[in-house]
């Protein structure tokens, strides 16, 4: 029997949900209104929040498991916000609170600060019926 290699790691995925926030904070702030794919566009950031949250947790617990006690509460430290951050984002959505989503997006992109989009790789694939499957589930 061979190894599994699984070449899809959390650190991979965290850096894609990274980049396509980056993409859509872009996008949005492009905006002076909200229309349809600005919800879309919203939703799934929150969608990518919570991805990366569990990479977060997947990390941790491959850290824990090895006894990396300090490194796995210094990045936990490193990501505390992301939670509240989705939770308050996504409520704002649930509640339609459409005029205070500027705010709260100001409030996020330092975060991804770091993030540089030279051009834009996501289609509107990505973001479609986002805040459909974010109502849903």
């Amino acid at each position: 029997m061979s190894r599994i290699i699984h070449t899809e790691t959390p650190g991979k995925a965290r850096h894609h949900y990274r980049r396509s926030i980056a993409e859509m904070l872009r996008r949005l702030g492009q905006k002076d209104r909200i229309d349809d794919e600005a919800k879309d566009q919203a939703a799934l950031i929150v969608l990518c929040l919570q991805g990366m949250a569990d990479t977060v947790d997947r990390t941790i617990r491959a850290w824990e498991k090895r006894d990396y006690w300090m490194k796995a509460e210094r990045f936990r430290q490193q990501w505390t916000w992301l939670d509240p951050m989705a939770d308050r984002l996504g409520a704002l959505i649930y509640q339609e609170r459409w005029s205070e989503l500027p705010l709260l997006l100001a409030k996020l992109a330092p975060h991804f600060g770091d993030v540089t989009v030279k051009r834009m790789t996501r289609s509107a694939d990505v973001w479609e019926g986002a805040y459909r499957r974010l109502m849903e589930g």
